[in-house]
């Protein structure tokens, strides 16, 4: 159900949003309720599915698993030691 809502903006705001909403092909009302709507949306969704992984990154995959209990700071402590000797 929509319901009107009255705002109260600067002039110079209103207009250069709605030059914008147009070039987006979409109107001053969609492209604000889509704001808000975006800004209040229920907290418990899951945060991992507002995440998208661009295709560039996903081709950078190495295929290496590592390990989750690694001890990053040792390892990285190792490599240095060797590495300086």
């Amino acid at each position: 159900m929509d319901t009107k809502l009255t705002l109260k903006l600067d002039k110079s705001v209103i207009e250069r949003a709605k030059v914008y909403a147009a070039s987006q092909n979409r109107s001053l009302s969609k492209m604000i309720e889509s704001y808000l709507q975006s800004l209040t949306e229920s907290s418990t969704k899951n945060q991992k599915e507002d995440i998208e992984i661009s295709d560039f990154v996903k081709k950078m995959a190495t295929g290496v698993k590592v390990p989750l209990d690694i001890d990053l700071k040792y390892k990285y402590g190792s490599f240095l030691a060797k590495k300086y000797r």
